[in-house]
């Protein structure tokens, strides 16, 4: 089938990511539209309406005739208007997908998402972390991926001699714990530990990569899931922090096929645990190398690339 995914802006990155992953499987063809450049992440793009010329609005009109599956990110939907087009004049003979990654209007209102789609008919939902099923269980959970083969996805040499380096990407500081962390971080250092912490902010996604893939932890964030920041440092053999609640576990277990016990995250759920666990780490960098180490495994074995493309193709096939 012929995928168009359409969104104001990529999340993170992760609808070019799926295009991408699902042209390397060969099972549908995939294209991504937007309208939006958020921070400045400098996502790879696709069909950016801003940027698209005679030749690129008309590669869009054909994609939008022709297309079997329109995939709507987030707050998009069919009045999401693409230059001189809208989705809304296309739909007929089209599969509607709905697919939510955690904005904000629809954590504070899943409800007027949730009869926005009931009023129309619409049962192809999917959402992006266990979290957000919650919110919506008529729901998928589809989880993101990450391109673990590519070279700055993948583990780097880095100095275990000391100090423990320790990443931390926020797109929204005030979501992601990064207060407490600065705490943490000064009161470990007064407790004697050496760690340096690269707070990196704001800047290409390039960039970020490359800072993180120099650390030996990431921390992600305390807000009971994880982000994609999450899975970039798993894949990149990161000792990676985050308070993933009971729920959100036991979900993630499930997918990845392995026991709760052999989830690569290291917990911290508090300021408090997460200050005894920068301790631990750094006081024992050959364990935080083995962690990483882990954490490496764990996406090669259970959330490879293929494996998370594979699985929105079988939802795409069951449309």
């Amino acid at each position: 089938m012929n995928i168009l995914m359409i969104a104001v802006n990529d999340p993170a990155g992760t609808g070019i990511g799926f295009c991408r992953a699902v042209n390397r499987l060969g099972r549908h063809r995939c294209r991504i539209v937007t309208l939006e450049t958020r921070y400045t992440h400098s996502w790879t793009k696709d069909l950016h309406v801003p940027d698209l010329g005679e030749e690129g609005l008309a590669e869009l009109e054909r994609l939008l005739k022709t297309s079997d599956v329109f995939h709507f990110h987030m707050t998009a939907d069919e009045n999401l208007k693409l230059g001189p087009f809208l989705p809304a004049d296309h739909l007929s003979g089209k599969a509607i997908v709905h697919h939510e990654h955690g904005h904000h209007d629809f954590r504070s209102d899943p409800e007027r998402f949730r009869a926005k789609y009931r009023a129309l008919g619409r049962t192809s939902l999917l959402v992006s972390t266990p979290d957000l099923w919650r919110m919506m269980p008529e729901a998928r959970w589809q989880p993101n991926l990450v391109h673990q083969d590519e070279e700055p996805l993948r583990p780097a040499r880095r100095d275990w001699t000391g100090p423990l380096k320790v990443a931390h990407s926020p797109t929204r500081k005030d979501l992601k714990n990064t207060a407490e962390l600065l705490a943490v971080v000064d009161t470990v250092r007064a407790m004697g530990c050496a760690v340096d912490l690269d707070l990196i902010d704001n800047v290409p996604h390039a960039e970020c990569l490359a800072r993180k893939r120099a650390a030996h932890v990431l921390f992600d964030h305390m807000q009971g899931y994880y982000g994609v920041s999450s899975l970039e440092g798993l894949s990149q053999g990161l000792a990676v922090i985050a308070g993933l609640d009971d729920w959100n576990l036991a979900q993630v277990a499930d997918f990845a096929g392995v026991a709760q016990e052999a989830l690569p995250w290291v917990l911290a759920r508090s300021p408090q645990e997460l200050e005894a666990r920068l301790r631990e780490l750094a006081a024992d960098l050959e364990g935080c190398r083995a962690v990483g180490d882990a954490s490496r495994r764990f996406v090669e074995r259970s959330w490879s690339e293929a494996k998370v493309a594979g699985r929105l193709c079988d939802f795409w096939d069951a449309l």
